[in-house]
């Protein structure tokens, strides 16, 4: 990574960082990793999606951090808790897990300023096959995203890259919902679509910090919001999955913010 990057905002509104920055970036990313990978013995049938959140509430303010997300819009919980066919914002509170669900937990947090915000999937119990097949290609979809960012390249070539791969296993990818820019802000230009065509959209440069988040869906794309104003659901009701990771763009590639301290960014794992 060069050190002569500079401060300042492109044509796009996005605001390119500092070299010296990505500290501050990893700092915030490694205690949100952390967290998911602390939580994950929390998993499991019969427990609630709230005993969930309320440990992650401990885990933020032991570690001295800040949850984003509390207070954010109203909103009154340290993480998003998303199970089976809600595909994002899930509202944490007395569901009690299952043998087979599946749950994507999202956290974010505040460390000396700087934003850390990812998230990955869990299983309660056995994993099923048709959900474990979900997980896989929304996980690989991520990655692959990832590998696409470099300087010179597209946003529109991020998400091609996952909308291509989802699309060859027949599942969809969600486009209500998208990745966003951050940094010393929870979010910010640009809109990370998970879709897009190569060569569009706004160019990479190094020092832009952004997450990548794909959502997708055993069914069809479309979503619908329900009453909360927060949860967001399959309108046909198939199983949805996402990952999250906060990266930067470096002099050739991306350097991810969030990666798993214990190798545990995969439920699979161990």
């Amino acid at each position: 990574m060069t050190q002569d990057l500079k401060g300042r905002q492109t044509k796009d509104g996005i605001r390119i960082y500092d070299a010296a920055d990505f500290g501050g970036m990893h700092k915030a990313g490694a205690l949100a990793a952390r967290i998911l990978d602390d939580i994950a013995d929390h998993v499991f049938v019969g427990q609630t999606t709230g005993a969930i959140d309320q440990r992650i509430t401990e885990m933020v303010e032991a570690a001295g951090a800040t949850s984003a997300t509390i207070g954010y819009k109203g909103y009154k919980h340290a993480s998003c808790i998303s199970v089976n066919h809600v595909v994002c914002h899930g509202i944490p509170g007395e569901k009690t897990l299952k043998d087979g669900d599946i749950l994507n937990i999202d956290v974010t947090v505040i460390v000396d300023g700087w934003f850390g915000d990812t998230s990955r999937m869990y299983v309660a119990g056995k994993l099923p096959r048709k959900a474990e097949r979900l997980i896989q290609v929304t996980h690989d979809a991520l990655m692959l995203g990832i590998e696409a960012v470099k300087p010179g390249n597209t946003f529109g070539d991020i998400g091609h890259a996952i909308q291509n791969y989802v699309e060859s296993h027949r599942m969809s990818v969600v486009r209500d919902f998208c990745g966003h820019g951050l940094g010393r802000v929870f979010h910010a230009p640009p809109n990370v679509l998970h879709y897009g065509r190569p060569g569009a959209g706004a160019t990479l440069e190094e020092g832009m910090f952004f997450t990548i988040e794909p959502m997708v869906n055993l069914g069809r794309p479309e979503t619908k919001t329900l009453a909360d104003d927060w949860t967001a659901v399959t309108r046909d009701k198939s199983l949805s999955a996402q990952f999250e990771h906060s990266i930067g763009v470096t002099g050739d590639g991306a350097d991810i913010f969030t990666l798993s301290p214990g190798g545990k960014f995969h439920p699979t794992f161990g």
